[in-house]
């Protein structure tokens, strides 16, 4: 047996591993030798992964179909979490896409069920063994959106504000305890998120997109150095200092502008 074998793995446990980003943390992860806990709805892509994975990498992956917008699901999650993981890759969530007033409140609700309460729970539960052992780490996979107000997107942006902000504010917490948290933001990213909520971005320019490796190479290269919130990519690094320049009114014009022109139904 090789000196990998010997040694303990160490085990990672990405949500919305089935496709985009998630499938794409898992994948690096398995080549990196970690173990894996991969959940999401679609049972039948995370076994493809899973198959892939044990066949290429030697490594051991559990396959746990979950949906964290339903309590009883999610709570089967945090078990899993709560046993002990050294990393944790909070990256299911989805978008809404409209005025508010006319998008269904369900569909918000279960939205911000996602976005935050799954990934504020799975957090919590991993913590605590990770700080007992003074090493692990968390990814919660925010985005560009969380740094100015997002009209005719106003759920999915103040989700991944209070995701971003409640990541910095963890790391103050955890300063000197040797667990790391990270709050990705990305931009753009070829995935299926925009063809399921039903975005008109054709005519975005080449240059804003990015590919949901170079996001997870971003993002394991910034959690090595120990960085907190991470955007990738030169443009949307512009666009987030810009952000944090320009009056909030002047703003929150320009993004309802933006707005109107993509997404308003």
């Amino acid at each position: 047996m090789s000196g990998r074998d010997h040694k303990k793995r160490q085990k990672a446990l990405v949500t919305g591993a089935s496709s985009g980003i998630g499938a794409a943390f898992a994948s690096r992860l398995a080549r990196q030798g970690y173990d894996l806990i991969l959940v999401a709805r679609d049972e039948a892509r995370l076994q493809a992964h899973a198959e892939e994975f044990r066949r290429d990498h030697k490594i051991e992956v559990q396959v746990l179909p979950a949906d964290l917008t339903k309590p009883s699901e999610c709570a089967r999650v945090e078990k899993v979490a709560a046993a002990g993981i050294d990393l944790l890759v909070n990256n299911a969530g989805f978008g809404t896409f409209g005025s508010f007033w006319r998008l269904a409140l369900e569909r918000e609700e279960e939205q911000i069920r996602l976005n935050v309460v799954a990934l504020v729970r799975l957090t919590h539960v991993a913590l605590g063994p990770m700080v007992e052992r003074n090493q692990g780490a968390i990814i919660n996979v925010s985005s560009l959106a969380s740094f100015q107000p997002m009209p005719y997107n106003a759920t999915y942006g103040a989700t991944k504000a209070y995701v971003t902000s409640f990541t910095e504010a963890l790391a103050e917490e955890l300063r000197g305890t040797g667990v790391k948290v990270q709050a990705l933001c990305p931009g753009f990213t070829r995935t299926e998120f925009q063809q399921r909520a039903g975005l008109r971005i054709s005519n975005l320019p080449a240059f804003l997109w990015m590919t949901a490796d170079e996001v997870v190479d971003a993002s394991l290269a910034a959690l090595r150095r120990g960085q907190v919130v991470v955007v990738p990519g030169a443009p949307y690094k512009a666009l987030a200092f810009l952000s944090g320049l320009t009056p909030r009114g002047p703003l929150r014009r320009l993004a309802g502008l933006i707005g109107r022109s993509q997404f308003a139904r």
